[in-house]
């Protein structure tokens, strides 16, 4: 059996996954018929190494714009849900804003009752456990914020489970979402948020001081700051790394050797692996776990040890914790 092989059957978690930046060709060109593959390439995928996240992100409202109805939002989520369960995946957390679909006249409502409903399809069919993620975004004002939160809070009982603040970190100030983070921790709502990846570690600590969430999206560039690195490990405030968006958008970490992923799942904080983006960062996580362990020897066990930590670290009940951790020891 070979190692290519193995990583493909393995049981993997994603807890850090844009819905709307994961469009594959086969679901843009069933929507933008005119498409062919070299332009989805070249206008739908993020180059290689970009300026900043702004510059990565300038590419996403391609993705977006194809976004606008019931039935795109439908098929956008049914082929997310094939990729993952071509790519080994048993649970997810999937993540988008409602407010970026609005264009054709969908309500906020209605656009997190579609993909609710169509996860809740998918679940069934693939086998793959599932859960959503509202994301607010940093150029969002605060009333918008506020809608996203209460989003989150009338839909509790659905598979959506989270409130996530995404966007331009670097360009964006925090004020505006400290009210709908506040909200989040009164009505005991789930939290992550996006930081210390435009930014570095003082992005990170803002965000946990203003908006207290118990995850982080990204939080690479924690690695600089050694204190903020023990109160991540001590806090088990766990770090969504995404290795391969991180080497395209951070212009610190060259190339995957420079990721920080092994120095810090060696000082023990709680981190896993993702994707990001599987449009504008075209990537599987099995290809994600080929680079670590081509690049820094990890195997079974780091495999392994990550998936337990993102599990413990999902916005899941219990019950379903203990069944995946189950799967994933081979129980």
């Amino acid at each position: 059996m070979s190692n290519r092989y193995d990583l493909e059957k393995i049981g993997k978690i994603e807890l850090h996954l844009h819905l709307d930046c994961s469009l594959s060709y086969e679901v843009v060109s069933s929507l933008l018929p005119s498409v062919t593959r070299e332009e989805y390439v070249s206008d739908y995928i993020a180059p290689a190494k970009c300026t900043n996240l702004a510059d990565f992100l300038a590419r996403a409202p391609k993705g977006v714009q194809l976004l606008q109805t019931a039935v795109a939002l439908r098929l956008a989520t049914e082929d997310l849900f094939r990729q993952l369960a071509a790519d080994g995946v048993i649970y997810a957390e999937l993540r988008f804003a409602p407010l970026l679909h609005l264009d054709q006249g969908l309500t906020s409502r209605e656009v997190v009752e579609t993909v609710d409903s169509a996860a809740e399809r998918m679940i069934r069919e693939t086998g793959i456990e599932a859960r959503l993620i509202l994301c607010t975004l940093r150029h969002f004002s605060e009333a918008q914020s506020m809608e996203t939160v209460r989003l989150v809070e009338q839909f509790r009982g659905s598979r959506v489970v989270a409130l996530d603040l995404a966007g331009d970190e670097a360009g964006c100030p925090i004020d505006d979402h400290i009210a709908a983070y506040e909200y989040a921790r009164e009505y005991h709502l789930c939290r992550t948020a996006h930081a210390g990846e435009g930014s570095g570690p003082a992005s990170v600590w803002e965000t946990i001081k203003l908006l207290e969430p118990t995850r982080i999206g990204h939080g690479t560039r924690s690695s600089e700051d050694p204190e903020l690195v023990d109160f991540l490990r001590r806090k088990r405030i766990h770090l969504e790394l995404c290795p391969s968006s991180n080497v395209q958008i951070i212009p610190s970490i060259g190339t995957m050797a420079s990721h920080p992923i092994d120095q810090l799942y060696r000082a023990g904080v709680s981190l896993n692996i993702n994707t990001d983006s599987r449009m504008l960062t075209p990537t599987t996580l099995t290809a994600e776990y080929e680079k670590l362990r081509d690049v820094f020897g990890w195997g079974r066990e780091e495999f392994l040890q990550t998936n337990l930590m993102a599990i413990e670290a999902a916005f899941v009940e219990d019950t379903v914790k203990q069944r995946i951790k189950a799967r994933l020891v081979g129980k």
